[in-house]
C-alpha cells in the first residue's frame, strides 16, 4: 500500500509547506471517513483545521463538493475573515465560516473544529432536556458539554461572541435545534469527542423509544467514568489511534483523497 507520507503537494499549491501538505492529507482523509460512517449532509457541514504554524489560517472543504469528493489539494486555505489564500475554483460556505472561525479565533487549543447534523444528534438537540446521562457513552462526558441557543442559520458575525460565551471551557457544544460541535488539539482528539457524544445521542433516541423505566447513571459514577476515559486526553493519543484506524480502513477501499 502506498504510504501517503511520501507524496508531494501539486505545483498549483504555491507556498504549501510539507507540514501543511501532511495536514491536508489527514484532513481530506477525515472528510472521507465522515462520508464512510454516514456523517455527511449533502455539500454542507465542515471540519476545519489550523494550518500548521499559522494561528489565523484554516483549511476547510470547498463549498459545492460532497465529502467523498474532497481531496488534499482541493481543500481551501482561508484566513479567519474568510479570505481565500489558496488557488480554488470553489467558494467557502458562510455558515461554516461563522461557526468555525469563532472557535479558531478565540479558543487557543481549538486546532480542529468539527460540526455534524446526524439525525440522532439533531433530535437530542431539539429536546429541552438535552443529553440525558443514562448510558456508557454519556457517562464518559461528565461536565464536558455546553449548550448554545438556536439563532437561525449561522451566517451573522454578531453570533460569534455568543457562541464562544456558550462554549465556555468545554470541548463539546450542543447547538440547540441544530446539531453537534467539537474542538480538539488534533483531528483525532476532536473526532473521538464528537463520536462519543453522537453515540450517546444514538443510544438516547433508541432508549427513549422503548417502554419501561430508564436507569440514570449517578453523577458520581459519571465523574469517575469520565476521569477513567483516557481516550479523551490528547496526552494518550487515544483519539488519534481511533481516527488512524478508520483511515487505514479507508485506504483499503479508496485512496483518491490523496490527490
Amino acid at each position: 500500500m502506498e504510504d501517503h507520507r511520501t507524496s508531494q503537494p501539486p505545483s498549483h499549491l504555491r507556498n504549501c509547506s510539507a507540514a501543511e501538505w501532511e495536514a491536508r492529507l489527514k484532513l481530506a482523509a477525515t472528510y472521507r471517513v465522515f462520508y464512510m460512517i454516514g456523517w455527511h449532509e449533502l455539500i454542507f457541514n465542515h471540519i476545519t483545521l489550523r494550518v500548521p504554524g499559522e494561528r489565523d489560517q484554516l483549511l476547510i472543504n470547498p463549498f459545492g463538493l460532497a465529502y467523498d469528493e474532497v481531496t488534499a489539494s482541493n481543500l481551501v486555505k482561508i484566513d479567519l475573515k474568510g479570505n481565500i489564500l489558496s488557488d480554488s475554483d470553489y467558494p467557502v460556505n458562510p455558515a461554516g465560516l461563522t461557526i468555525h472561525s469563532a472557535l479558531h479565533e478565540h479558543v487557543p487549543d481549538a486546532h480542529c473544529v468539527m460540526h455534524i447534523h446526524t439525525t440522532e444528534s439533531v433530535a437530542v438537540a431539539c429536546m429541552e432536556e438535552g443529553l440525558v446521562d443514562h448510558n456508557i457513552y454519556s457517562s464518559q462526558l461528565h461536565d464536558k458539554i455546553a449548550y448554545h441557543t438556536f439563532e437561525g442559520t449561522t451566517v451573522h458575525d454578531d453570533e460569534k461572541d455568543r457562541l464562544v460565551t456558550s462554549l465556555r471551557n468545554k470541548n463539546l457544544l450542543i447547538l440547540r435545534n441544530h446539531g453537534l460541535l467539537s474542538h480538539g488539539v488534533t483531528l483525532g482528539h476532536a473526532f473521538v469527542l464528537i463520536w462519543t457524544l453522537n453515540r450517546a445521542c444514538e443510544i438516547q433516541v433508541a432508549t427513549h423509544s422503548m417502554r419501561g423505566n430508564i436507569l440514570p447513571v449517578p453523577s458520581t459514577i459519571s465523574e469517575r467514568s469520565t476521569r477513567d476515559a483516557l481516550q479523551y486526553d490528547p496526552r494518550f493519543r487515544g483519539g488519534d489511534q481511533v481516527l488512524d484506524a478508520l483511515i487505514r480502513r479507508l485506504d483499503r477501499q479508496d485512496t483518491s483523497y490523496r490527490q
